[in-house]
Formats: structure tokens, C-alpha cells, sequence
């Protein structure tokens, strides 16, 4: 039998923290209707959908690159690896057959057929899935690194550029989770 695993990531864009990629195969009986692009779910109807993802998955797994890593590589080149990583996490017999589908233009160097669908988190549903775990295990590890470095608000922001995070960089200056290859930029930009 053969497997659509799908692949997406979370935190391209945020000055701190790490890029996260998730890699899920879906059984056909999944209910798809809790699904979506995770940017277009509440938090709530996120972690939902999380909860059952875990539970009905034939296989999900989630992986990491430090903002260390994105320096010294690149964001995109550490969001290939991340996702690779995170293929690579799934049992033996599930990459042994399968096909991947990856979210955007580009995909991992793996060893199966992949292809890259643009907008894919918002048209198939296994990348839609993926987009959910990566998403909510980021925020989580965001959320629990703030109690570390609280001045940053990270909690709210999740480390994206906003106003506020830019303000509180000009403030305190980096932490040590901040991407250093980044530019935090003018606390006035939107």
C-alpha cells in the first residue's frame, strides 16, 4: 500500500526561535472536515484538530532547526533540512512506501517520489495536517521559552516581527533564541 505523507513547516518569517516541520500520513477514514491551513484556524480549533491528529494518524512526527542553524545555513536551506528531518522521524515501513507532498516550491532531499504543491496547506489534507502540528509545537515551544525570557513577550508574538517585538528588541537588544541573521528593523515598520 502506498502513503501520501504530507510536509509542512512553521516559523519561516519570525526574527527568534526555531523552524518546525511536521511530516503526517492520514488513515482514508480521517475527518477531514477539522482541517485547513493552519493560519486560518483559531488557536482553540487548532489544538483540537492537533489532539486528533495525534490520535488517528498512521504516522506524524515533528522536527527542529535552532535559530543557530538557520544562521548559519539559511532560512531556506534549514526549513529543507527540518523537513527532512522530519520525514525521516516516521517508522521504516511508512517511508518505505510512500509518496511526499510538500508545501511550497521546494522540496527535501529524500530518498521516495516527492513533489512540492504550492498553497499546498490550504488543498490537500495531509500538508494541511502537518501545517497544524508544526504550527502548535512551535507556539508551544514559544510559549514555554518565554518564561525564560519574558522581557520579549514572546508568548504573544511567537517571535514574528511585530511592532511590539521589534519595540522590545530596540529595548533589551537579542536574546539568545533570536535568529542573528535576521534584521530586526525599524520598531516603526508594520
Amino acid at each position: 500500500m502506498k502513503y501520501i505523507c504530507g510536509i509542512d513547516e512553521a516559523g519561516r518569517g519570525p526574527l527568534a526561535g526555531p523552524v518546525t516541520a511536521s511530516a503526517v500520513v492520514l488513515p482514508d477514514d480521517f475527518p477531514i472536515e477539522i482541517l485547513a491551513d493552519s493560519k486560518k484556524l483559531s488557536k482553540s480549533n487548532r489544538l483540537k484538530a492537533e489532539m486528533i491528529i495525534k490520535e488517528l494518524a498512521i504516522a506524524w512526527s515533528v522536527a527542529w532547526a535552532a535559530p543557530a542553524t538557520i544562521d548559519s545555513v539559511n532560512i531556506h536551506k534549514a526549513t529543507l533540512i527540518t523537513m527532512k528531518r522530519a520525514f525521516e522521524k516516521l517508522p521504516s515501513w511508512v517511508k518505505d512506501n510512500c509518496e511526499v507532498i510538500v508545501d511550497g516550491k521546494y522540496t527535501p532531499a529524500i530518498d521516495v517520489p516527492t513533489a512540492a504543491v504550492i498553497r499546498g496547506d490550504s488543498l490537500i489534507h495531509e500538508i494541511m495536517a502537518a501545517s497544524i502540528l508544526a504550527k502548535t509545537a512551535r507556539d508551544l515551544w514559544m510559549e514555554k521559552i518565554s518564561k525564560i525570557y519574558p522581557e520579549w513577550g514572546f508568548e504573544k508574538h511567537k517571535g514574528y516581527p511585530t511592532k511590539e517585538h521589534r519595540l522590545k528588541c530596540h529595548e533589551f537588544g537579542i536574546s539568545p533564541i533570536h535568529r542573528k541573521s535576521f534584521s530586526i528593523g525599524s520598531f516603526t515598520d508594520n
